[in-house]
């Protein structure tokens, strides 16, 4: 089987996902997830997201160089962008490079909406347009877990999570800790700060840099059918990439943006397939 260097959602840890990727290694694959994005100040958080990129090959490296399976490149969202981007600057990771990237979600920002976005950071006005206008406001603690765990089983985006998913998040997205007044409390594990720095500065750049260093590996994309994100950034970049609808490189699975905390057994499954189309594939020209 593979090798699968698996990188998360913004706000969302590793952890977080454990269900799916205990279900990738139940098929046999082996996986390595970089537990928390931006967080290191070795690769703070700036324009573009270069030392996160820089931040997961030198996580991906030493773990594609030592083991002789495919290896892939899987990503939700964030860790979509972040896999593409490694991929396309570092052709020879681990010594070898990568046989393909999968995206979770992560539809490829192009054309005019991409200057939008290069226009909102120019002016300052990128938290206005991005989800950083809530990230910003987001609830960080809670008295303790019970509380915490019935604060997210009611919120909107939580309501179709698988429940093993929802657990996983409580138990490795928050930790024990104490507030201000020496009280314990739950807190978020994912820096509200480091996320909504993540969400404005967001790569305006991926159109140009694709151009200047096209991915030598077959990329594919499977998004949710009710992807508000997929919806409002459009797919054309991102089919463009993976090619035409005989490569079988994108496809969706029921859900949100989400899909893979409400359906992580379905997207292991449909990760499995995809890597599978991938092998013995080029990618298309550029």
């Amino acid at each position: 089987m593979a090798l699968i260097v698996f990188s998360h959602a913004n706000s969302f840890p590793a952890g977080t996902y454990r269900t799916l990727l205990d279900a990738l290694a139940a098929g046999g694959h082996t996986v390595h997830a970089l537990e928390r994005f931006g967080h290191d100040p070795r690769y703070p958080v700036s324009n573009n997201w270069p030392h996160l990129v820089e931040q997961l090959a030198d996580f991906a490296g030493p773990a594609i160089a030592s083991h002789p399976s495919p290896a892939f490149l899987v990503g939700h969202s964030l860790g979509g962008f972040l896999s593409l981007m490694c991929a396309a600057q570092y052709p020879r990771l681990g010594g070898r490079g990568v046989d393909g990237v999968v995206l979770l979600d992560s539809p490829l920002l192009g054309g005019w909406r991409a200057s939008v976005v290069a226009l909102a950071k120019h002016i300052q006005l990128v938290g206005v347009v991005s989800p950083a206008r809530l990230s910003r406001k987001r609830r960080t603690r809670w008295p303790d877990l019970h509380t915490a765990r019935e604060h997210f089983r009611h919120k909107r985006p939580f309501r179709h999570w698988d429940e093993q998913a929802l657990e996983d998040y409580l138990v490795y997205g928050t930790r024990d800790d104490l507030d201000r007044f020496g009280q314990p409390c739950r807190r978020l594990v994912f820096d509200r700060s480091v996320e909504t720095r993540i969400y404005n500065t967001l790569p305006h750049n991926l159109e140009r840099l694709l151009r200047k260093h096209p991915p030598r590996c077959p990329v594919g994309f499977i998004g949710g059918t009710l992807s508000l994100e997929s919806r409002q950034v459009g797919l054309g970049l991102t089919r463009k990439l993976a090619g035409g609808a005989e490569t079988g490189r994108v496809r969706f699975i029921e859900g949100t943006h989400l899909f893979p905390m409400e359906r992580p057994r379905e997207t292991a499954e449909a990760i499995t397939t995809m890597l599978e189309r991938m092998q013995n594939h080029h990618p298309p020209a550029a």
